[in-house]
């Protein structure tokens, strides 16, 4: 039961993590709970789907089909939050001073709320697919009980959920001027270290080249596996032992992201209007 509470709860805490950044950043869109569920729901399935065909995927591509998989999807979720990134931006401005027209802020924000959705039911779906099989193998080698192992997996999955929702609360209790700024750079943060992962994930595959094995080594501060270093691994890319190539997709992604939301802040909002957060209304001032 033990061991399959650790395993949910760390492989579920990047998953829970990742859709906590997407609750704060998508504060003041209609629909975004519905999104986000079905995001969800969409990476539930995807994870039974790549769990029942693990071995197909990993012997594509002349043994080389789970890493280009896994690349993938997270150069899928790259491009969907790079796109958010620059939306909220040009956008974020008048949904915090200008939201009287509630309905049209939710329509401009549909695309972005897709992007999201896609974003979380691609973590749900990774961090998923990588449960299954691990309690899988739990199943067959340490011979627990389906009422131990299902009782030590909602534990695991409640544990994950309360630190998910503690970083969420802890995002809204921002002030509304750097709100957007915060859940900005987080954005942009998560994107860049999910592109640092897919470089790793295809290097480690030697699809391409690494460029230094390890450019340095934080292992004796702080490990890979702790449980703060997988939450710092999905919230900002952390990697005790990165190779070059993915320092190097790490730092151009950043800077690709930063550069499209310095062009898309040309964009000036209007003056004046009214924002509604959390049910309270915030009067705008040009």
């Amino acid at each position: 039961m033990l061991a399959t509470l650790l395993i949910v709860f760390r492989e579920m805490l990047e998953a829970g993590l990742v859709v906590g950044i997407v609750l704060a950043a998508t504060e003041g869109l209609t629909g975004r709970m519905i999104a986000i569920a079905g995001g969800v729901a969409a990476g539930v399935c995807g994870a039974a789907i790549v769990a029942a065909f693990a071995d197909v995927i990993a012997g594509a591509a002349e043994g080389v089909g789970q890493e280009l998989f896994t690349a993938g999807v997270l150069l899928a979720a790259v491009g969907m939050l790079t796109f958010h990134s620059a939306w909220m931006t040009r956008h974020g401005r008048k949904l915090s001073a200008d939201l009287s027209a509630l309905g049209k802020a939710a329509a401009l924000g549909d695309k972005s709320l897709l992007a999201l959705a896609v974003v979380v039911g691609i973590a749900v779906m990774r961090e998923g697919s990588e449960v299954v099989l691990f309690l899988y193998g739990i199943a067959v080698s340490a011979h627990e009980s389906p009422f131990a192992m299902l009782m030590g997996g909602l534990a695991g999955l409640v544990l994950a959920a309360a630190v998910s929702y503690a970083l969420y609360r802890g995002l809204m209790t921002i002030p509304m001027r750097h709100f957007f700024t915060v859940t900005n750079w987080l954005i942009a943060l998560l994107a860049a270290g999910m592109a640092g992962q897919a470089a790793a994930v295809l290097a480690s595959a030697d699809l391409i080249p690494s460029w230094g094995e390890r450019i340095w080594n934080t292992s004796f501060i702080l490990a890979d596996d702790s449980w703060l270093g997988r939450a710092l691994h999905a919230l900002v890319g952390y990697s005790a032992m990165p190779s070059g190539i993915q320092m190097a997709a790490y730092v151009a992604t950043l800077a690709i992201i930063v550069s499209l939301t310095k062009f898309a802040q040309h964009e000036k909002p209007r003056a004046g209007g009214t924002a509604i957060r959390g049910g309270s209304k915030i009067e705008a001032r040009g």
